[in-house]
This record gives C-alpha cells, sequence and structure tokens, in this order.
C-alpha cells in the first residue's frame, strides 16, 4: 500500500507541478522564495534547515536548504546566495541561487525593496529506484544532472515590526520531457504573497504576539494558504501552531540562545488521509548572525 501511496504521489508531483519545497517555518526563510528580503535584517545572516516530511512513507521528501544573505556595507543594496537539495521519491533536485536586493527608505523605521533572483536547476532522476516495471522504460533513462537556468522578482516592504512580500521566484516554464503532451516533470509560475506583524501584549514588552500569512498560487492547482501564529516571551522563547489550508496542522518552537543564535522547530501532522500512511513532518533550522554594538537588531523583529 505504502508504495502505491508513493506512486501516486509521484505521478502528482511530474503531473500538477508542485516542485516548490515547503517549508512550515517559512517567516524565517523568506529569502527562498522573494529576493527582495536579502539584506533585510541588516546584519549578514547565514540560515541553515532541514525537513523530513510524511516520516515512514517510503519515498517522502527531504528537504535541505542553506542561505547567507548581508546587505552591502552602507549602500542600500543587499546580496543573498542560497542552495536547496529536494529529494522526493527517485527524483533529486538542486536549486542554487542568487538573489540581489535595492532598498528604499520609505520611513524612519520601514524600507520598500526590490529583488531580482538567478537560479542554477540541477534535476535528477534515478531509474534504479523506480518500480520494476518502470525501470527500463525509456522516457525515464535520460534525466542525469538536467541543468535549467531560471529568473524571478520579489517586491518587500518591512518595519520593525510588519511586512509584506510579493515575489515569483521562477518566471520561466519548462517541460523536462514533452512526449504526446505528457510532461514527466513540468515547472509552472509560481506567485507567493507573505505578510506578518508583530503585536505587544503588555507594556513592558516581555509577551509579543505575530501573525503571518503566505498564499501561493499556481496555474491549475488549488490555492496554497499558510496561516500561523507565534508568541514570543522574554526576547527567548516562542511557541505557535500553523495550519496549512486542508492539508496540515502544525506545532512551532523556538529558542533565541544568544544574541546572534537562534534555533527553531516544527512538527506537522497532515489533515487528509495520507495521516494513515505516515507518523508527521519534522522541520529544524538554525540562524546565525554576526552582531557587534554597531548593527543591532530592533528586538520586536522575530521574522
Amino acid at each position: 500500500m505504502k508504495k502505491l501511496i508513493l506512486v501516486l504521489l509521484f505521478c502528482s508531483t511530474a503531473s500538477f507541478a508542485q516542485q516548490d519545497a515547503q517549508f512550515t517555518q517559512y517567516m524565517y526563510n523568506t529569502i527562498n522564495v522573494n529576493p527582495a528580503y536579502a539584506g533585510s535584517r541588516g546584519v549578514l545572516s547565514i540560515f541553515g534547515l532541514y525537513r523530513t516530511q510524511w516520516v515512514g512513507l517510503e519515498g517522502a521528501p527531504k528537504t535541505s536548504s542553506f542561505s547567507v544573505n548581508t546587505p552591502l556595507n552602507n549602500s542600500n543594496l543587499g546580496l543573498g546566495v542560497s542552495l536547496i537539495n529536494d529529494k522526493i521519491g527517485p527524483t533529486t533536485e538542486n536549486n542554487l541561487s542568487v538573489d540581489l536586493s535595492y532598498s528604499i527608505q520609505t520611513s524612519a523605521d520601514a524600507k520598500l525593496s526590490f529583488g531580482i533572483k538567478g537560479t542554477a536547476n540541477i534535476f535528477n532522476l534515478d531509474p534504479t529506484k523506480l518500480s520494476p516495471e518502470n525501470q527500463g522504460d525509456p522516457q525515464f533513462q535520460d534525466f542525469a544532472n538536467k541543468f535549467r537556468p531560471n529568473i524571478g522578482a520579489g517586491i518587500y516592504w518591512h518595519s520593525d515590526k510588519a511586512y509584506v512580500g510579493l515575489s515569483v521566484p521562477n518566471f520561466i516554464e519548462t517541460d523536462r520531457y514533452n512526449d504526446n503532451n505528457i510532461a514527466i516533470f513540468k515547472d509552472k509560475i509560481s506567485y507567493y504573497f507573505i505578510s506578518g506583524y508583530v503585536f505587544n501584549l503588555d507594556r513592558y514588552e516581555m509577551i509579543k504576539f505575530k501573525p503571518a500569512l503566505l498564499a501561493k498560487m499556481v496555474a491549475g492547482s488549488p490555492l496554497q494558504v499558510d496561516i500561523s501564529a507565534n508568541f514570543m516571551f522574554n526576547e527567548k522563547f516562542v511557541l505557535g501552531a500553523a495550519y496549512r489550508w486542508s492539508a496540515s496542522i502544525s506545532a512551532m518552537a523556538g529558542f533565541q540562545v544568544t544574541d546572534g543564535l537562534y534555533i527553531g522547530y516544527a512538527y506537522d501532522r497532515e489533515t487528509t488521509k495520507l495521516v494513515n500512511y505516515n507518523s508527521g513532518s519534522h522541520e529544524i533550522f538554525f540562524r546565525f548572525e554576526f552582531l557587534n554594538k554597531y548593527s543591532r537588531i530592533t528586538s520586536p523583529r522575530f521574522f
């Protein structure tokens, strides 16, 4: 039964273009979908994440993400580099991206940033990991290190307590293989909208509340909406929950280990029939930032 579910998942991925890796803690990983985020935190920021999805289901997605972004000297420019490794069943996909942003001061504590993204995509399909009857199929044989470039763009407004962004990470649509109108792997344009706000719940600013939203739209696919809510206590501990519309619910936790180091964890539980075939999804990340007395991040910005 598990192998049958895996085949169905792989076919769905190939046919309906659900290639972009999904993250529960998207509010900390914005640069992967919006290049205008590069340099927005005002310091050199290093981010690493590992996600294992649908644990117990053979061939389920496993995703690793690593990025570095920073403002450039005292200019309005920001630069970012990111790598995403995504494994699903017999396929492995690597995306190496370079992001460049330009920011405009719109008020004393707010900026509007514009960004562009250049991506090198390398795709592999290992026929030996397919079911025996498909391993010799000619249409699956020539998918070793398939290279495809892409470009994207985004806009991102943020202050010390709020942010709003709109982006298209990849403008170029491609088919990995197209014979008789059958696409083995197809890329479609994805549109992302992201927003969040930080509320102070007490006059001493010891408890903060941050709701956040991520919406993703792809032609021919249902609208994906992620809603989350996090509470921060004493500038150190973060607890929260999230809901992916008609897909999953999540619990999140984080800890500010030092001024520069933050770690976070999320657990997802499916709300679909897939809940019968896996024990949930796990996601862990760290963010390390090089801070000094001249480059401090305003405390309410836990995003």
